[in-house]
């Protein structure tokens, strides 16, 4: 199979997933809520199907920002994008992307670096900006940097490339896949600024 190759950078601790393109709201610890929309009453986001079968509620800060995800292309990146990768490192010594994200402006920097990702063994996540972008028959070379340094990621053509779009509440119907990280209050309530949704029948990456 052809390939197309994701210059990354160096190894930084581990966060938690910031290429889900969530935030938790200041002042508690992050919780991570995933599932499909039961209800949206008001600010209330009710959660099913979350880890553990049950359900969760989760309380939308009133300027909550609202991701869709969109399918792409590897042409579809251009320079100066700023882009997160799961990858797994070979026996090769490449990091080989597993999933390609493509992230709006208003997350531009959002997780910047590299560091392990528990999505695979050996899976290394990173979020970069895009240098420069060259493509043949053959494939294709990003060239991506972040605070620190740089590496290369080799992509496959099967490689999924999602982006994240700007969206709002209307996204929030029954049924529709979500993911979040909520702060979890003292009182053990949950409130979340950003949740990224389905959209036109794409899922967001779980």
């Amino acid at each position: 199979m052809r390939k197309l190759v994701l210059l990354v950078g160096t190894v930084l601790p581990l966060l938690a997933p910031p290429a889900l393109a969530q935030g938790a709201a200041e002042g508690g610890a992050p919780t991570r809520v995933a599932g499909t929309v039961e209800t949206l009453a008001g600010d209330t986001l009710t959660v099913s199907g979350t880890e553990g079968g049950g359900k969760q509620s989760v309380t939308l800060t009133p300027d909550a920002k609202i991701y869709g995800v969109e399918t792409r292309r590897f042409h579809d990146i251009k320079p100066g994008d700023f882009v997160a990768s799961g990858g797994v490192r070979g026996a090769d010594g490449q990091i080989h992307a597993v999933e390609l994200r493509i992230f709006p402006e208003s997350l531009r920097g959002v997780g910047d670096g590299q560091r392990p990702w528990a999505g695979r063994q050996e899976g290394v996540m990173t979020n970069a900006t895009v240098g420069t972008v060259s493509q043949t028959e053959a494939g294709g070379t990003l060239h991506v940097t972040y605070k620190g340094g740089e590496s290369r990621y080799t992509v496959g053509q099967d490689v999924p490339v999602l982006a994240y779009v700007l969206a709002d509440r209307t996204l929030l119907t029954p049924g529709a896949a979500v993911i979040t990280i909520a702060t979890k209050k003292p009182d053990g309530s949950l409130v979340a600024n950003r949740v990224t949704a389905e959209k036109d029948g794409v899922k967001p990456p779980m």
